[in-house]
């Protein structure tokens, strides 16, 4: 496939903002990877208008598909893990092109896994654990179990990417399988909740029971990164907290991660008095047991 598809990388190759060119090919049982496609190339490039370009090759029974990711889209999927086959792609395509080591490096430093981006990735992956679980206790409370058992489902995908995350990989596409070997605890609650014969209304009471306690056992660990940011200033606004470049894409799971602390005691409320009698502009501050 790699000598049908040269043309194409070739003339890509010769632009000189091309940063980077991989080939992808699938192999048997992991058609999920190439989005079923025979292979796939990406092309980083780094000044064009659009973020992604893709095009789909037809060559007898074969089919290709070639993705143009522009730098800074790449980084944020990296980032924000929006875009989980990506990983797989840098870490295990072929390089056809590589302008001053950039594919290389770049695999280098997903292999290390810098401390600042983990960290990150921790933090968002927890505030959406968080809002998951909230949201899915929320439903199971008003007997709406088919919408918490999917809430639920989703929290526990969101718990076993904190715990790869947590040893320091990252969460691949097959993540269960990672966290079978990794944290075969969280394994076993999925598991439960998804094979169980126990009925529904069963199963969720115990998976909110034992997720409850694993969330707990790694909230300071989760919410660290956030913590970390609001230690810098006595108080903060949720306007604050939004507008923050570092806090940016917690977007709407930031507001339920701060109940969610203020819950268990790692931040306080402040109340700061607003010219309406007995009403309160509602502030943040880190717990002092943290300080």
């Amino acid at each position: 496939m790699e000598d049908i598809l040269r043309p194409i990388y070739q003339e890509r190759a010769s632009q000189t903002n091309t940063l980077g060119v991989l080939i992808i090919e699938k192999v048997q049982n992991t058609s999920a990877v190439t989005d079923t496609f025979d292979a796939v190339l990406l092309i980083v490039v780094k000044d064009v208008e659009t973020p992604v370009f893709i095009k789909h090759y037809t060559y007898e029974d074969k089919k290709a598909s070639l993705h143009i990711v522009r730098e800074d889209q790449l980084r944020e999927w990296l980032l924000l893990g929006t875009n989980r086959k990506i990983v797989e792609w840098i870490l295990h395509g072929k390089i056809l092109f590589d302008r001053n080591e950039y594919m290389n490096n770049l695999r280098d430093e997903l292999q290390d896994f810098p401390f600042y981006n983990r960290k990150v990735k921790i933090g968002l992956e927890f505030a959406k654990l968080v809002r998951r679980y909230m949201e899915g206790k929320a439903f199971f409370d008003n007997s709406q179990y088919l919408d918490a058992y999917n809430h639920v489902a989703h929290s526990l995908h969101h718990l076993a990417r904190l715990a790869v995350i947590e040893k320091g990989f990252h969460p691949e596409i097959t993540v269960w399988n990672q966290v079978k070997q990794m944290e075969p605890e969280i394994f076993k609650l999925y598991e439960e909740l998804v094979t169980s014969d126990e009925p529904i209304e069963k199963r969720l009471e115990l998976l909110f029971i034992a997720s409850e306690f694993l969330i707990h056992s790694r909230t300071r660990f989760g919410a660290s990164h956030l913590i970390e940011i609001m230690k810098t200033k006595d108080e903060w606004t949720i306007n604050d907290l939004i507008s923050h470049p570092e806090l940016e894409h917690y977007d709407v799971d930031l507001s339920m991660l701060l109940e969610f602390l203020l819950e268990k005691h790692f931040i306080d409320e402040v109340r700061i008095q607003t010219k309406g009698y007995d009403i309160y502009h509602r502030h943040y501050c880190v717990s002092k047991k943290l300080l």
